[in-house]
């Protein structure tokens, strides 16, 4: 453990930026939406409506469980509507973290030069744990702080800390089960695919015991997460027990790393092939073979989703009839059904998610380029245009067979348990409509790529604020003009008769003309 006080401020002011940045965004739209909530819920029958709208299988599967419909408070809304979706961002924030300061700064290198230096062996891997508990630490302290200023009706200090201690536990929890792949993978890009891996079945898990199997929920940590009864019951069991599991897979992560040789995992690799197929021998198919196994994964995952939500649209329209206040929370259209237009809105989300994997295939350039590892490529007869377009080729069919993957999971599971079985060619037109909106974030991708690589991140920013829109917009009045700055939000309604494809055509120009700025700038710039 030798140096371990060092590196824990190199990684601090390593990271100092992106810890300030995640935890003022997650802090920030926590405390602003609890203190729009006096407005938005005035009276005690608008309140109720809401409880009743929470208490359907829909809702439970995307949220949790709930409270009881008598129970309800405005600290109860809060944590029913905002709860599990800032906890994944917090798990995301986690991943990305632990992901970066283990096995990446192994497979760069950087950890070789400091186990050269009088460190111990573990010290670098404990330096990042306590980094990782610092910054959870601080989050839970700030939300706490923040939530008990705003005064939610039904919120105590107990109750605003709790809600904070939640979200750093949560974090906690899977840093430790990031940590512990980081020792199985050895890359950066397993590791992160493991972590989001899991991240999906616990939520499937989550999901599908929140509706019919109780004893499923349990196994996963964010069925955990939705359990504390935070602003009505106050339980901690479910916090301590996070805790517990992020300790033990963060002790098993330091027992492996002692096992294992640097820059190799506790997963066996499997050899390659003694002569590569005919498309390796080609830059689009060495780019596919790259981006092969995460497309997989995601695909697997957004199907997964989707199929466990198909399968409970058979139950909506019961739950769905006579609640006025769902109008206010699903996208608005007087001729279309509750159970389709909650099924709009589910499209909506998923299609956030197809966005994820898209720009990380594009964002690889910037990470190739600062590992030098383009050198490969232009030492060769390459053109900029060429290495630029295999991803965006990669990235663009990635939209189109995740987008399917969406509308084919609802179909199918939907088959048998709705009175009218949705119709497929209408659920892949309806999901399909959405690729514009996707290719506009591709396209800015591939302009901060182009023009100013350092700034990269800020689309990550942008994909959360346009899943911010989506999901909260209607419900907290947001600003038209704002509204307006989410590509998704000028997709047309499919379930219309007539379709207004003017935005759709406007969409797909503007993500032409993104990337052709940054094919220009790409070819300009110099390259690291």
């Amino acid at each position: 453990m030798n140096g371990t006080g060092k590196l824990i401020k190199l990684l601090v002011r390593q990271n100092a930026l992106k810890i300030t940045i995640w935890i003022i965004s997650i802090v920030a739209t926590t405390v602003s939406v609890a203190f729009a909530y006096g407005d938005v819920y005035k009276t005690k029958e608008e309140l109720y409506g809401f409880a009743l709208t929470m208490d359907n299988p829909a809702m439970k599967a995307m949220l949790g469980p709930g409270y009881d419909v008598e129970k309800y408070n405005l600290g109860a809304a809060l944590a029913t509507e905002m709860l599990l979706f800032t906890t994944i961002a917090v798990i995301i924030m986690n991943i990305l973290f632990v992901s970066s300061s283990t096995r990446k700064d192994e497979e760069e290198g950087r950890l070789e030069m400091i186990r050269a230096l009088p460190t111990g062996r573990l010290s670098y891997l404990m330096a990042s744990g306590i980094k990782i508990l610092m910054l959870n630490l601080l989050l839970s302290i700030l939300t706490g702080i923040g939530l008990g200023l705003v005064g939610l009706e039904g919120g105590t200090w107990e109750s605003s800390f709790l809600y904070g201690a939640i979200l750093g536990a949560t974090g906690l929890c899977f840093a430790g089960l990031t940590s512990f792949f980081a020792q199985l993978s050895d890359t950066s890009r397993g590791t992160s695919s493991l972590s989001f891996g899991a991240l999906i079945v616990f939520y499937i898990f989550r999901a599908i015991g929140d509706v019919s199997l109780e004893g499923l929920a349990l196994i996963s940590p964010l069925g955990w997460t939705v359990r504390t009864g935070v602003f009505v019951d106050n339980e901690w069991w479910p916090v301590l027990a996070l805790i517990v599991t992020g300790v033990i897979f963060a002790g098993l992560a330091l027992y492996l790393n002692i096992k294992r040789d640097i820059n190799v995992g506790i997963l066996p690799t499997r050899s390659g092939r003694q002569r590569a197929p005919w498309y390796l021998k080609t830059s689009l198919g060495l780019t596919w073979k790259l981006e092969r196994n995460s497309i997989i994964v995601w695909t697997l995952g957004i199907f997964l989703m989707s199929a466990a939500f198909g399968a409970i649209l058979g139950d909506l329209e019961t739950y769905f009839s006579d609640m006025e206040y769902l109008q206010a929370f699903l996208p608005q259209g007087d001729e279309t059904d509750m159970t389709q237009r909650f099924i709009t809105m589910l499209i909506q989300i998923m299609s956030i998610f197809t966005a994820i994997p898209a720009v990380l295939t594009i964002l690889r350039l910037k990470k190739d380029e600062k590992l030098g590892l383009m050198e490969n490529f232009y030492s060769r007869a390459l053109s900029r245009n060429k290495v630029m377009s295999n991803h965006t080729i990669i990235a663009f069919f990635s939209t189109i067979i995740m987008q399917g993957s969406i509308g084919l999971g609802l179909y199918l599971t939907s088959i048998g348990v709705m009175e009218q079985n949705l119709v497929l060619g209408n659920t892949m037109v309806e999901v399909f409509i959405y690729l514009p909106a996707i290719w506009v974030i591709i396209g800015l991708s591939l302009l901060f790529v182009g023009t100013w690589s350092k700034g990269s991140s800020l689309v990550w920013l942008y994909i959360v604020f346009t899943f911010i829109v989506l999901y909260l917009g209607n419900l907290l009045d947001f600003p038209q003009w704002l509204n307006d700055l989410s590509t998704f939000n000028h997709i047309p309604e499919i379930s219309q008769d007539l379709i207004n494809w003017t935005p759709v055509y406007a969409l797909s120009a503007l993500a032409l003309f993104l990337g052709f700025v940054g094919f220009t700038g790409y070819n300009k710039r110099d390259i690291q």
